[in-house]
């Protein structure tokens, strides 16, 4: 029972609401069925059975047989004829049957079997009556004996009258039962017409996102309209608070964007002091002391750089785009950090890749990717950096033979702020995060792989892949070969 509920309750509403409806007709006209059915089955054998019982009697009272006075074997007439009330086409029969059960006339000849009783039976498919009659002297007209007047008719017809009443009364209940689902279902349909808009409708804000979209309102005042009223006031309150947290954001973005910029000045000066006074005459202390304040200031600059940066892509205030080589930008990178590589062999693969794109910015993913596999990666291992332009797209890949990506960090690698246990460079967390909106500002994307060989012993190394859409327009520039070229293909970088 528990498990017929749980599947009725995963059905829809309206086949819910019909079944339900259906069934109750069912009921009601089942009940209804065998009602009228008895009364009317009860009431057509009743019928049947004094139709009978009266045709006896009639017999009883019209039926005079005479006979002579010899012997009751010598029946000289019968009126009227047992033909009259028996024969084929009447389904009955009629039968005399004297005291000690002789037979002295029986119409039809093979009329079934039936002995005289008290009281009417139905045997042999026939409703059986008995009474008694007289018999009389030709002539005289006086009784001479007594005669039992069997008289049974078949129940055939009657059974079949019976049987069509049945079968109407199963159609009925069945045809109703039918018409009671497909009304229901209609009605219910209609009924959950305004859900079903106001589900298309909550969708269709799903998918795009927007709040601001009305909800229709149904016309009648029902539960249906306390809903659409209900999540009309939602989606103005969602519109209202995403409204005010979009202002809250842009103001927020505007502000480390400004406050960013307007930090470099300051902390241009205070790196230039430092440096001043690092190289200065001062005692050792001192010297410690201005050399460590040094390096925390140029942090901070490498800090506001990188937060000004993610500033600026959020706000989408991005440099001038011009043509350039990623292959030309990922070699400078590379030449950048090759002083700092330590033990890292760096090797480039570098294809010529036309994009259009903000060049420093370029500049910064390739030295933040590159920069990345130095920073986790160990001594001895093997970077290499490679371009390449197929189509409408152009790619960099950087891949290494390190350790790889630790599983807790693959979904949020490219997250802000966040730094791997192992990382040794002291960096914010925020490399991967200015690769992503450097990409995506560019109209490209992001991606960390396993290294296209599989697993190298115990290691599985790391594999970013950044792709960027291709320029379809600029022209190579005079001078642009022998200046911009990148350095030969899988040449180790010198350190």
């Amino acid at each position: 029972m528990t498990r017929v509920s749980q599947s009725f309750d995963r059905l829809p509403i309206r086949t819910r609401l019909a079944s339900a409806s259906a069934l109750l007709t069912f009921v009601i006209l089942c009940a209804f069925a065998i009602a009228i059915g008895s009364l009317t089955v009860n009431r057509i054998r009743n019928d049947f059975n004094h139709q009978v019982l009266d045709t006896a009697n009639e017999l009883q009272v019209q039926l005079k047989v005479y006979a002579s006075p010899t012997g009751l074997h010598r029946i000289e007439r019968i009126e009227p004829a047992l033909e009259a009330y028996a024969g084929r086409e009447a389904h009955a029969f009629v039968r005399l049957v004297t005291e000690g059960g002789g037979i002295l006339r029986q119409v039809p000849e093979n009329a079934p079997e039936a002995e005289p009783a008290l009281f009417p039976r139905t045997e042999h498919g026939y409703h059986v009556v008995t009474r008694i009659g007289k018999v009389l002297e030709t002539g005289t007209g006086d009784p001479i004996a007594r005669v039992y007047i069997v008289y049974g008719r078949s129940t055939s017809d009657t059974d079949a009258t019976v049987a069509r009443v049945e079968l109407f009364l199963i159609f009925g209940v069945l045809a109703g039962t039918a018409l009671a689902l497909l009304a229901g279902m209609a009605i219910a349909r209609r009924a959950m017409k305004p859900i079903a808009e106001l589900t298309s409708v909550a969708g269709d804000i799903a998918r795009t996102r927007d709040p601001s979209r009305k909800v229709p309102a149904p016309k009648s005042e029902d539960e249906v309209s306390e809903l659409a009223r209900t999540l009309s006031g939602m989606l103005q309150e969602l519109d209202a608070a995403r409204a005010e947290r979009e202002s809250v954001l842009s103001r927020q973005r505007r502000f480390v964007a400004d406050a960013s910029h307007e930090l470099r000045t300051p902390l241009t000066s205070v790196l230039a002091n430092l440096e001043l006074l690092a190289e200065g005459g001062l005692s050792a202390d001192l010297g410690d002391a201005a050399r460590s304040a040094l390096r925390s200031s140029q942090r901070m600059r490498r800090l506001v750089a990188d937060l000004l940066l993610l500033a600026r892509t959020d706000v989408g205030r991005m440099p001038s785009k011009e043509s350039c080589d990623l292959a030309q930008v990922v070699v400078d990178a590379a030449g950048e950090l090759g002083p700092v590589s330590d033990d890292h062999e760096i090797v480039i693969d570098a294809e010529p890749a036309r994009v259009c794109a903000a060049r420093d910015e370029l500049h910064r993913l390739a030295l933040n990717l590159i920069e990345n596999s130095l920073k986790h990666t160990p001594p001895g291992t093997q970077i290499n950096v490679l371009t390449r332009s197929r189509g409408d797209e152009v790619t960099l890949v950087v891949e290494d033979n390190g350790p790889g990506v630790p599983p807790e960090l693959a979904s949020s690698l490219f997250e802000r702020f966040v730094r791997g246990d192992g990382d040794r460079g002291g960096s914010f967390g925020l490399g991967l995060a200015i690769v992503k909106a450097v990409a995506e500002a560019h109209g490209g994307s992001v991606v960390v792989d396993a290294p296209r060989d599989g697993a190298r012993g115990e290691h599985t190394g790391a594999r970013f892949v950044v792709r960027l859409p291709a320029e379809t327009t600029s022209r190579p520039r005079e001078g642009e070969a022998q200046s911009g070229a990148p350095a030969p293909a899988r040449a180790p970088l010198a350190r």
